[in-house]
Protein backbone atom coordinates (compact mmCIF):
# COMPACT_ATOMS: atom_id res chain seq x y z
CA UNK A 1 0.00 0.00 0.00
CA UNK A 2 1.29 3.19 -1.46
CA UNK A 3 2.10 6.25 0.97
CA UNK A 4 -1.03 8.25 -0.16
CA UNK A 5 -3.35 5.56 0.41
CA UNK A 6 -2.07 4.88 3.92
CA UNK A 7 -2.74 8.53 4.90
CA UNK A 8 -6.57 8.53 3.45
CA UNK A 9 -6.95 5.33 5.61
CA UNK A 10 -5.48 6.83 8.35
CA UNK A 11 -7.60 10.04 8.15
CA UNK A 12 -11.01 7.75 7.92
CA UNK A 13 -10.01 6.24 11.18
CA UNK A 14 -9.42 9.32 12.52
CA UNK A 15 -12.76 10.63 11.33
CA UNK A 16 -14.56 7.66 12.40
CA UNK A 17 -12.97 7.37 16.12
CA UNK A 18 -13.88 11.22 16.42
CA UNK A 19 -17.29 10.85 15.49
CA UNK A 20 -18.34 8.01 17.32
CA UNK A 21 -16.67 10.07 20.58
CA UNK A 22 -18.91 12.87 19.31
CA UNK A 23 -22.05 10.98 19.76
CA UNK A 24 -20.95 8.82 23.08
CA UNK A 25 -20.52 11.97 24.52
CA UNK A 26 -23.53 13.29 23.22
CA UNK A 27 -25.30 10.35 24.65
CA UNK A 28 -24.00 10.90 27.55
CA UNK A 29 -24.92 14.28 28.42
CA UNK A 30 -28.59 13.48 26.99
CA UNK A 31 -28.71 10.45 29.92
CA UNK A 32 -27.29 12.69 32.25
CA UNK A 33 -29.65 15.76 31.75
CA UNK A 34 -32.40 12.77 31.61
CA UNK A 35 -31.21 11.60 34.92
CA UNK A 36 -31.25 15.49 36.63
CA UNK A 37 -34.24 15.68 35.16
CA UNK A 38 -35.64 12.40 37.49
CA UNK A 39 -35.98 10.17 34.25
CA UNK A 40 -34.67 6.76 35.29
CA UNK A 41 -35.30 2.92 33.96
CA UNK A 42 -37.42 1.10 36.60
CA UNK A 43 -37.08 -2.41 37.74
CA UNK A 44 -38.82 -3.71 34.36
CA UNK A 45 -36.66 -1.75 32.11
CA UNK A 46 -39.16 1.34 31.80
CA UNK A 47 -38.27 4.51 31.49
CA UNK A 48 -39.93 6.75 34.08
CA UNK A 49 -39.72 10.37 35.82
CA UNK A 50 -38.58 9.85 39.26
CA UNK A 51 -37.33 12.03 42.15
CA UNK A 52 -34.58 12.27 44.36
CA UNK A 53 -33.38 12.09 48.05
CA UNK A 54 -30.47 13.78 49.28
CA UNK A 55 -30.33 12.72 53.01
CA UNK A 56 -27.52 13.55 55.92
CA UNK A 57 -27.39 12.30 59.96
CA UNK A 58 -26.21 13.05 62.86
CA UNK A 59 -23.71 11.40 63.48
CA UNK A 60 -22.92 10.46 59.50
CA UNK A 61 -22.59 7.04 58.29
CA UNK A 62 -25.75 5.75 59.75
CA UNK A 63 -27.52 2.97 57.34
CA UNK A 64 -30.51 4.09 55.46
CA UNK A 65 -33.07 1.60 54.32
CA UNK A 66 -35.89 2.60 52.09
CA UNK A 67 -39.00 0.59 52.76
CA UNK A 68 -37.39 -1.73 54.62
CA UNK A 69 -33.86 -2.54 51.72
CA UNK A 70 -31.31 -1.85 53.51
CA UNK A 71 -28.61 -2.57 50.81
CA UNK A 72 -25.00 -2.48 52.57
CA UNK A 73 -23.49 0.04 50.80
CA UNK A 74 -26.04 2.73 51.57
CA UNK A 75 -24.75 5.53 54.20
CA UNK A 76 -25.52 9.03 54.94
CA UNK A 77 -24.56 11.51 53.99
CA UNK A 78 -26.07 10.79 49.93
CA UNK A 79 -28.41 11.45 47.12
CA UNK A 80 -30.67 8.47 46.17
CA UNK A 81 -33.31 8.60 43.15
CA UNK A 82 -36.44 7.04 44.07
CA UNK A 83 -39.89 6.70 42.33
CA UNK A 84 -42.08 9.22 42.83
CA UNK A 85 -44.91 8.32 45.45
CA UNK A 86 -44.79 7.83 49.46
CA UNK A 87 -41.56 5.69 50.74
CA UNK A 88 -40.43 5.10 54.67
CA UNK A 89 -36.79 5.85 55.02
CA UNK A 90 -35.08 4.51 58.16
CA UNK A 91 -31.98 5.19 59.73
CA UNK A 92 -29.67 2.99 62.14
CA UNK A 93 -26.37 2.89 63.23
CA UNK A 94 -24.59 0.32 65.58
CA UNK A 95 -25.30 1.34 69.13
CA UNK A 96 -27.57 3.90 68.36
CA UNK A 97 -31.77 3.93 68.53
CA UNK A 98 -32.81 4.43 64.95
CA UNK A 99 -34.70 7.04 62.83
CA UNK A 100 -37.67 6.62 60.75
CA UNK A 101 -39.83 9.02 58.75
CA UNK A 102 -42.41 8.71 55.47
CA UNK A 103 -41.61 11.13 52.99
CA UNK A 104 -43.10 12.13 49.56
CA UNK A 105 -41.07 12.08 46.51
CA UNK A 106 -42.48 14.63 43.59
CA UNK A 107 -41.18 13.87 40.16
CA UNK A 108 -38.08 15.94 38.76
CA UNK A 109 -37.93 17.50 42.60
CA UNK A 110 -35.35 17.14 45.02
CA UNK A 111 -36.56 15.99 49.12
CA UNK A 112 -34.30 17.09 51.16
CA UNK A 113 -33.74 15.35 54.56
CA UNK A 114 -31.16 17.62 56.73
CA UNK A 115 -31.49 17.00 60.29
CA UNK A 116 -31.94 13.43 61.55
CA UNK A 117 -30.11 13.01 64.73
CA UNK A 118 -29.47 9.17 66.41
CA UNK A 119 -28.64 9.12 69.93
CA UNK A 120 -25.89 7.06 71.44
CA UNK A 121 -27.78 3.98 73.70
CA UNK A 122 -25.61 3.08 77.30
CA UNK A 123 -24.72 6.81 78.15
CA UNK A 124 -23.22 7.96 81.36
CA UNK A 125 -24.94 10.82 83.13
CA UNK A 126 -21.70 13.51 84.20
CA UNK A 127 -22.35 15.89 87.18
CA UNK A 128 -21.00 19.53 85.68
CA UNK A 129 -21.95 22.24 87.89
CA UNK A 130 -24.08 22.83 91.44
CA UNK A 131 -27.03 24.89 89.98
CA UNK A 132 -28.98 25.09 94.04
CA UNK A 133 -29.03 28.71 93.71
CA UNK A 134 -30.45 29.40 90.09
CA UNK A 135 -33.47 31.23 89.35
CA UNK A 136 -33.37 31.05 86.02
CA UNK A 137 -31.64 30.04 82.89
CA UNK A 138 -30.89 30.93 79.36
CA UNK A 139 -29.26 28.98 76.42
CA UNK A 140 -27.49 31.26 73.40
CA UNK A 141 -28.07 30.55 69.54
CA UNK A 142 -25.30 28.40 69.16
CA UNK A 143 -26.26 26.42 72.45
CA UNK A 144 -22.47 26.51 73.84
CA UNK A 145 -22.92 29.45 76.39
CA UNK A 146 -25.68 29.24 79.13
CA UNK A 147 -26.13 32.16 81.46
CA UNK A 148 -27.17 30.84 85.02
CA UNK A 149 -29.25 34.09 86.72
CA UNK A 150 -29.81 33.91 90.24
CA UNK A 151 -31.83 36.36 93.41
CA UNK A 152 -27.41 38.12 94.04
CA UNK A 153 -26.52 40.48 91.62
CA UNK A 154 -23.25 37.98 90.43
CA UNK A 155 -24.56 35.81 87.63
CA UNK A 156 -22.37 32.60 86.12
CA UNK A 157 -21.74 32.08 81.94
CA UNK A 158 -20.91 28.46 81.60
CA UNK A 159 -19.29 27.30 78.21
CA UNK A 160 -20.96 24.20 77.44
CA UNK A 161 -18.72 23.25 74.55
CA UNK A 162 -15.35 23.05 76.43
CA UNK A 163 -14.67 19.48 78.08
CA UNK A 164 -14.18 20.96 81.51
CA UNK A 165 -16.74 23.72 81.40
CA UNK A 166 -15.72 26.30 84.05
CA UNK A 167 -18.18 29.22 85.36
CA UNK A 168 -17.03 33.37 84.78
CA UNK A 169 -19.09 35.47 87.22
CA UNK A 170 -21.30 38.33 85.35
CA UNK A 171 -22.03 41.05 87.77
CA UNK A 172 -25.15 42.68 86.98
CA UNK A 173 -25.31 45.18 90.10
CA UNK A 174 -25.02 48.28 87.41
CA UNK A 175 -27.41 47.24 84.70
CA UNK A 176 -30.56 46.51 86.52
CA UNK A 177 -32.35 48.88 88.51
CA UNK A 178 -34.04 46.25 89.97
CA UNK A 179 -31.31 45.49 92.70
CA UNK A 180 -30.84 46.14 96.32
CA UNK A 181 -27.89 47.10 98.05
CA UNK A 182 -28.83 45.49 101.15
CA UNK A 183 -27.26 45.19 104.47
CA UNK A 184 -24.89 41.29 104.44
CA UNK A 185 -25.33 41.30 101.08
CA UNK A 186 -22.02 42.33 99.95
CA UNK A 187 -22.92 41.59 96.35
CA UNK A 188 -26.67 43.54 96.72
CA UNK A 189 -29.67 41.52 95.45
CA UNK A 190 -31.59 41.04 92.03
CA UNK A 191 -35.18 42.09 93.19
CA UNK A 192 -36.60 41.76 89.47
CA UNK A 193 -38.30 39.07 87.99
CA UNK A 194 -37.02 38.06 84.42
CA UNK A 195 -40.01 38.29 81.78
CA UNK A 196 -37.81 37.93 78.54
CA UNK A 197 -34.53 36.92 77.61
CA UNK A 198 -32.85 37.20 73.77
CA UNK A 199 -29.86 36.22 72.64
CA UNK A 200 -28.27 38.06 69.45
CA UNK A 201 -27.22 35.37 66.66
CA UNK A 202 -23.15 36.50 67.72
CA UNK A 203 -23.85 34.99 70.73
CA UNK A 204 -22.46 37.65 72.58
CA UNK A 205 -25.43 40.00 73.92
CA UNK A 206 -28.94 39.03 75.61
CA UNK A 207 -31.78 41.62 75.70
CA UNK A 208 -34.05 41.47 79.33
CA UNK A 209 -37.28 42.43 80.13
CA UNK A 210 -37.44 42.79 83.29
CA UNK A 211 -40.76 43.06 85.75
CA UNK A 212 -40.20 45.40 89.01
CA UNK A 213 -42.30 47.08 91.49
CA UNK A 214 -41.26 50.48 89.49
CA UNK A 215 -42.59 48.80 86.08
CA UNK A 216 -40.80 47.09 83.67
CA UNK A 217 -37.28 47.70 81.99
CA UNK A 218 -35.02 46.67 79.52
CA UNK A 219 -31.65 46.16 79.35
CA UNK A 220 -28.62 44.87 76.73
CA UNK A 221 -26.29 42.62 78.77
CA UNK A 222 -22.80 42.09 77.05
CA UNK A 223 -21.70 38.94 78.23
CA UNK A 224 -18.68 39.23 76.70
CA UNK A 225 -17.26 42.41 78.24
CA UNK A 226 -20.31 43.07 80.78
CA UNK A 227 -18.80 46.66 81.32
CA UNK A 228 -20.33 47.69 78.34
CA UNK A 229 -23.67 46.38 78.87
CA UNK A 230 -26.61 49.56 78.81
CA UNK A 231 -29.80 49.17 80.85
CA UNK A 232 -31.67 50.97 77.80
CA UNK A 233 -35.06 52.13 79.66
CA UNK A 234 -32.70 54.30 82.19
CA UNK A 235 -30.51 55.52 79.25
CA UNK A 236 -33.30 57.03 77.21
CA UNK A 237 -35.50 57.61 79.72
CA UNK A 238 -38.71 55.55 78.26
CA UNK A 239 -41.34 53.16 78.70
CA UNK A 240 -41.00 51.32 75.74
CA UNK A 241 -43.27 48.27 75.39
CA UNK A 242 -41.34 46.08 73.35
CA UNK A 243 -37.31 46.18 71.94
CA UNK A 244 -35.99 43.53 69.70
CA UNK A 245 -32.55 43.15 67.92
CA UNK A 246 -32.19 44.13 64.74
CA UNK A 247 -29.01 42.65 63.73
CA UNK A 248 -26.53 39.64 64.46
CA UNK A 249 -24.44 41.38 66.82
CA UNK A 250 -27.36 43.83 69.02
CA UNK A 251 -25.32 46.71 67.50
CA UNK A 252 -29.10 48.08 66.15
CA UNK A 253 -31.98 47.71 67.99
CA UNK A 254 -35.63 48.34 66.74
CA UNK A 255 -38.11 50.16 69.55
CA UNK A 256 -41.67 50.60 70.12
CA UNK A 257 -42.94 54.00 72.01
CA UNK A 258 -45.91 55.43 72.57
CA UNK A 259 -47.44 53.43 69.62
CA UNK A 260 -44.46 54.46 67.12
CA UNK A 261 -41.27 52.30 66.37
CA UNK A 262 -37.65 53.81 66.47
CA UNK A 263 -34.39 52.38 65.96
CA UNK A 264 -31.97 52.47 68.89
CA UNK A 265 -28.09 52.45 67.66
CA UNK A 266 -26.25 51.03 70.68
CA UNK A 267 -22.87 52.02 70.10
CA UNK A 268 -23.38 55.79 69.75
CA UNK A 269 -26.33 55.65 72.69
CA UNK A 270 -28.73 56.99 69.77
CA UNK A 271 -32.39 56.55 69.24
CA UNK A 272 -34.34 57.35 66.13
CA UNK A 273 -36.85 60.25 65.25
CA UNK A 274 -40.49 57.65 64.18
CA UNK A 275 -39.66 55.55 61.69
CA UNK A 276 -43.75 53.79 61.73
CA UNK A 277 -46.60 55.32 63.24
CA UNK A 278 -49.01 53.46 65.83
CA UNK A 279 -47.38 50.27 64.54
CA UNK A 280 -48.79 47.17 65.81
CA UNK A 281 -47.52 43.68 64.85
CA UNK A 282 -44.63 43.95 63.26
CA UNK A 283 -41.45 41.14 61.88
CA UNK A 284 -38.53 41.88 60.35
CA UNK A 285 -35.57 40.08 58.24
CA UNK A 286 -32.12 41.77 57.05
CA UNK A 287 -32.69 45.54 56.50
CA UNK A 288 -36.81 45.00 55.42
CA UNK A 289 -39.88 45.56 57.54
CA UNK A 290 -43.41 44.14 58.00
CA UNK A 291 -46.45 45.06 59.57
CA UNK A 292 -50.15 45.54 59.51
CA UNK A 293 -51.82 48.97 59.32
CA UNK A 294 -55.40 50.13 59.02
CA UNK A 295 -56.04 46.26 57.86
CA UNK A 296 -53.01 46.44 55.05
CA UNK A 297 -50.06 44.54 54.97
CA UNK A 298 -47.01 47.03 54.35
CA UNK A 299 -43.39 46.20 53.55
CA UNK A 300 -40.74 48.47 53.61
CA UNK A 301 -37.30 49.34 54.47
CA UNK A 302 -35.86 51.86 57.00
CA UNK A 303 -36.57 55.12 56.17
CA UNK A 304 -37.82 54.41 53.01
CA UNK A 305 -40.56 57.09 51.76
CA UNK A 306 -42.53 54.62 49.64
CA UNK A 307 -43.55 51.62 51.62
CA UNK A 308 -45.56 48.99 49.51
CA UNK A 309 -48.61 47.79 50.54
CA UNK A 310 -48.84 44.18 49.44
CA UNK A 311 -52.45 43.32 50.19
CA UNK A 312 -55.52 43.37 52.72
CA UNK A 313 -55.18 41.41 56.46
CA UNK A 314 -57.89 39.56 57.59
CA UNK A 315 -57.55 41.90 60.94
CA UNK A 316 -54.98 44.29 62.31
CA UNK A 317 -54.22 41.34 65.40
CA UNK A 318 -52.63 39.16 62.65
CA UNK A 319 -49.59 38.29 63.20
CA UNK A 320 -47.22 38.47 60.15
CA UNK A 321 -43.36 36.80 59.35
CA UNK A 322 -40.58 37.32 56.89
CA UNK A 323 -38.65 34.00 55.87
CA UNK A 324 -36.47 32.77 53.70
CA UNK A 325 -36.64 29.08 52.72
CA UNK A 326 -33.19 28.44 50.24
CA UNK A 327 -33.72 30.65 47.82
CA UNK A 328 -37.30 32.05 48.09
CA UNK A 329 -38.23 34.41 50.16
CA UNK A 330 -42.34 34.22 51.93
CA UNK A 331 -44.62 36.01 53.99
CA UNK A 332 -46.45 33.97 56.78
CA UNK A 333 -49.98 35.74 58.00
CA UNK A 334 -51.21 33.73 60.83
CA UNK A 335 -54.85 34.58 61.78
CA UNK A 336 -56.69 33.27 64.97
CA UNK A 337 -57.37 30.13 63.47
CA UNK A 338 -55.27 30.08 59.80
CA UNK A 339 -51.91 30.73 58.30
CA UNK A 340 -51.84 31.48 55.18
CA UNK A 341 -47.69 31.51 53.02
CA UNK A 342 -47.12 33.84 50.52
CA UNK A 343 -44.23 34.12 47.93
CA UNK A 344 -42.78 38.02 48.59
CA UNK A 345 -42.07 39.17 45.34
CA UNK A 346 -45.82 39.51 44.03
CA UNK A 347 -47.27 38.29 47.18
CA UNK A 348 -49.30 35.14 45.51
CA UNK A 349 -50.50 32.89 47.69
CA UNK A 350 -48.23 29.45 47.86
CA UNK A 351 -50.56 27.82 51.02
CA UNK A 352 -53.19 28.76 53.43
CA UNK A 353 -54.83 26.43 55.88
CA UNK A 354 -57.11 26.20 58.78
CA UNK A 355 -55.90 25.51 62.06
CA UNK A 356 -57.07 23.30 64.81
CA UNK A 357 -56.56 25.79 67.39
CA UNK A 358 -55.36 30.00 67.82
CA UNK A 359 -51.36 30.09 68.14
CA UNK A 360 -50.01 31.76 71.54
CA UNK A 361 -46.40 31.60 69.44
CA UNK A 362 -45.20 31.33 66.22
CA UNK A 363 -41.63 30.45 65.31
CA UNK A 364 -40.05 30.14 62.44
CA UNK A 365 -37.21 27.42 61.73
CA UNK A 366 -33.44 26.95 61.26
CA UNK A 367 -32.97 28.04 57.42
CA UNK A 368 -36.68 28.67 56.91
CA UNK A 369 -37.31 24.95 56.75
CA UNK A 370 -40.32 24.80 59.15
CA UNK A 371 -42.88 26.89 60.60
CA UNK A 372 -44.10 26.15 64.20
CA UNK A 373 -47.07 27.06 65.90
CA UNK A 374 -48.52 26.00 69.20
CA UNK A 375 -50.70 26.76 72.02
CA UNK A 376 -49.66 25.59 75.24
CA UNK A 377 -48.61 22.08 74.40
CA UNK A 378 -50.54 21.78 71.18
CA UNK A 379 -48.20 22.25 68.15
CA UNK A 380 -49.01 22.79 64.13
CA UNK A 381 -45.90 22.56 62.01
CA UNK A 382 -45.92 23.35 58.61
CA UNK A 383 -42.77 21.57 56.58
CA UNK A 384 -41.47 23.88 53.87
CA UNK A 385 -39.97 20.89 52.02
CA UNK A 386 -43.09 19.25 51.10
CA UNK A 387 -45.41 22.23 52.06
CA UNK A 388 -47.64 20.02 54.34
CA UNK A 389 -49.34 20.22 57.84
CA UNK A 390 -49.04 18.63 61.02
CA UNK A 391 -50.83 18.41 64.33
CA UNK A 392 -49.53 16.83 67.32
CA UNK A 393 -49.07 17.11 71.01
CA UNK A 394 -45.97 16.93 73.36
CA UNK A 395 -46.16 15.37 76.19
CA UNK A 396 -46.93 18.54 78.72
CA UNK A 397 -46.17 21.97 78.34
CA UNK A 398 -42.89 22.16 79.77
CA UNK A 399 -41.14 22.24 76.45
CA UNK A 400 -38.58 24.25 74.41
CA UNK A 401 -35.74 23.89 72.06
CA UNK A 402 -33.36 20.98 72.15
CA UNK A 403 -31.65 22.20 68.71
CA UNK A 404 -32.18 24.05 65.70
CA UNK A 405 -34.78 21.08 64.46
CA UNK A 406 -35.84 19.01 68.01
CA UNK A 407 -38.30 20.06 70.64
CA UNK A 408 -37.93 18.20 73.81
CA UNK A 409 -40.69 18.31 76.59
CA UNK A 410 -40.58 17.07 80.48
CA UNK A 411 -43.21 15.38 82.16
CA UNK A 412 -43.17 13.46 85.06
CA UNK A 413 -39.28 14.40 85.58
CA UNK A 414 -39.01 11.89 81.53
CA UNK A 415 -36.98 14.28 78.85
CA UNK A 416 -38.72 13.34 75.73
CA UNK A 417 -37.36 14.89 72.09
CA UNK A 418 -39.39 14.58 69.05
CA UNK A 419 -38.67 16.43 65.53
CA UNK A 420 -40.08 19.44 64.64
CA UNK A 421 -42.91 17.96 63.15
CA UNK A 422 -43.42 15.77 66.49
CA UNK A 423 -42.08 12.97 64.79
CA UNK A 424 -39.70 10.53 66.05
CA UNK A 425 -40.44 11.01 69.81
CA UNK A 426 -37.86 9.53 72.13
CA UNK A 427 -37.10 9.36 76.23
CA UNK A 428 -33.70 9.90 76.26
CA UNK A 429 -33.27 11.43 80.99
CA UNK A 430 -35.33 10.86 83.78
CA UNK A 431 -35.17 12.74 87.02
CA UNK A 432 -35.13 16.24 85.07
CA UNK A 433 -36.46 19.45 85.63
CA UNK A 434 -38.80 21.16 83.42
CA UNK A 435 -37.98 24.93 85.08
CA UNK A 436 -34.78 24.61 82.97
CA UNK A 437 -33.73 24.46 79.54
CA UNK A 438 -32.12 21.79 77.97
CA UNK A 439 -29.71 21.81 75.01
CA UNK A 440 -27.77 20.28 72.75
CA UNK A 441 -24.37 21.34 72.28
CA UNK A 442 -22.04 20.27 68.98
CA UNK A 443 -24.11 17.39 68.26
CA UNK A 444 -21.94 15.63 70.85
CA UNK A 445 -23.49 16.55 74.41
CA UNK A 446 -27.12 16.94 76.11
CA UNK A 447 -27.20 19.55 78.97
CA UNK A 448 -30.12 19.31 80.72
CA UNK A 449 -30.81 20.00 84.83
CA UNK A 450 -31.44 17.15 87.68
CA UNK A 451 -32.26 18.01 91.22
CA UNK A 452 -30.32 21.15 91.10
CA UNK A 453 -27.28 20.21 89.13
CA UNK A 454 -26.28 20.20 85.21
CA UNK A 455 -26.22 16.73 84.09
CA UNK A 456 -24.11 15.71 80.82
CA UNK A 457 -24.38 12.63 78.72
CA UNK A 458 -22.87 11.63 75.36
CA UNK A 459 -24.99 11.53 72.98
CA UNK A 460 -22.39 11.35 69.70
CA UNK A 461 -18.91 10.19 69.32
Amino acid sequence: MDLEKRAKLQSLRVIISETIMVIAVIITVVVLALVVSGYWLNSDFEVERQGMLQIYSIPTGASVAVDGDAPWFQRTNTSKVLSSGEHTITLTKDGYDSWSKTVSISEGLLYRLHYPQLFLQNRKEEVIYDATATTFATVSPNRKLILLANRTTNWTLLNLDADNPRPTTIDVSKVFSAVSMASGASSGLFTGEILSAEWDQANEHILFNIGADSGSEWALLNVKQPADSINLTREFASNFSSIKIFDNSANNLLAVRNGNLHKINVGSRQISAVLIEKIGNYDFYESEIIYISDGQIILTKLNDESPSILGEASSDSARILLGKFYDNNYIFVVGDETLSVYQKENFSEVFTTKLEFAPEQVKIGYHGMFVSLNSGNRFATLDMESMTMRNWNTDSAYFGWLSSYMLYSVNDGKLCVYDFDGLNRRELATNVSGRFPAAITNNKWLYYFSDDAIIREKISD
